[in-house]
């Protein structure tokens, strides 16, 4: 009988971290006016609600893998890492139209990256914590040495402006992390799950095979209809409040760090609520910096975590090298968190 030969596999894990972060918010501003009048709000209503006050729209002809592009060219000069070093490329989205091909591939070509693994994953909010969890495995295991994640989105255009529970909480935008290996541990163990029985809290409303026949209708005047996002609005804000607050408090845990060693607090930009509610149950120490980017830029799912992280290094509100919770959650029911240190 021969004898079966033994793979050659890593001895050893290594280490990893985030080596820099982009970000990417279309240049088109929306204050709470534009919207009011379409839902019977005001803005008050809206920043009581919610706390956004603006968001950030894209253009008619900008698609996501242009906004990824912009954040992943910022990423990769911050990270000092060029287009050739990377392995795959990871992006997190809900809002690519195309089922085939994915965003990444094209992505990877647009960047000069040469023959990456390219994927799309759909985590909802979660998707870029999700994606850092994967880069982060791929990098100890010795797959690659570095992976470009991106949490993009461009949610305007599934968002219903008449409905009065989501029309004012979507934006678009784009956020980047280069991933590589690192002679110390950057990324904490990731804490994650989904709730598949509340599957309809956060939701596609249609279909894409529901809307043929609306399409063919002859009293529409869009030129495209798109499927529409709508939430249970009650629902999502207590799961957050209770349970995603909850996981929190326990990946702090497997990371062996305190709150009051954090240098910064990174929730999903779901609702300043929800992060006022989270600080409570965290017992989040006042001299601990917390992303509040959802006031400026709206609820940008994937985008939400980078972004607002990427702007809070840039202004000198958190600290390069620090340590940040970061926590992404949202429809499926889907979460991930982990602590990292910020590049």
């Amino acid at each position: 009988m021969t004898e079966r030969p033994t793979l050659t596999v890593p001895a050893s894990l290594r280490h990893a971290r985030i080596h820099g972060l982009g970000g990417y918010r279309p240049e088109r501003v929306v204050p709470n006016s534009e919207i009011v009048d379409l839902i019977d709000s005001s803005d008050e209503w809206i920043q009581q609600r919610s706390g956004i006050v603006t968001r950030h729209r894209a253009r008619a002809d900008e698609t996501v893998v242009d906004m990824a592009e912009a954040a992943s060219r910022e990423a990769l000069q911050a990270a000092g890492v060029e287009p050739g070093q990377i392995g795959a490329v990871i992006v997190a989205t809900v809002s690519h139209p195309y089922q085939t091909p994915a965003a990444a591939p094209i992505l990877g070509h647009r960047l000069g990256i040469p023959n990456p693994a390219a994927f799309d994953i759909s985590a909802a909010c979660a998707g870029y914590c999700y994606a850092i969890s994967l880069a982060n495995d791929m990098v100890r295991a010795g797959t690659t040495d570095y992976v470009l994640v991106v949490g993009v989105e461009k949610l305007s255009d599934f968002t219903d402006k008449h409905d009065r529970g989501s029309a004012f909480i979507f934006g678009d935008g784009a956020g980047a992390a280069v991933v590589g290996v690192s002679d110390f541990p950057g990324i904490g163990p990731t804490l994650w799950g989904s709730l598949g029985d509340q599957a309809d809290a956060i939701t596609q409303r249609e279909a894409w095979t529901d809307l043929r026949p609306v399409m063919e209708d002859p009293e529409r005047t869009d030129p495209v209809r798109w499927p529409s996002i709508v939430m249970q609005g009650q629902t999502v804000f207590r799961w957050a409040v209770f349970s995603m607050a909850q996981v929190a408090v326990e990946t702090l845990e497997a990371a062996g760090v305190t709150a009051e060693q954090l240098d910064a607090f990174v929730p999903h930009q779901a609702n300043m609520r929800i992060t006022d509610a989270m600080i409570k149950t965290l017992k989040l120490p006042p001299h601990v910096p917390v992303a509040r980017d959802i006031a400026e830029t709206g609820n940008t799912s994937a985008a939400s975590v980078p972004l607002a992280m990427s702007r809070m290094l840039a202004e000198g509100e958190a600290k390069h090298g620090g340590l940040a919770l970061q926590i992404g959650f949202g429809a499926g029911l889907v979460y991930a968190a982990q602590v990292v240190v910020m590049p």
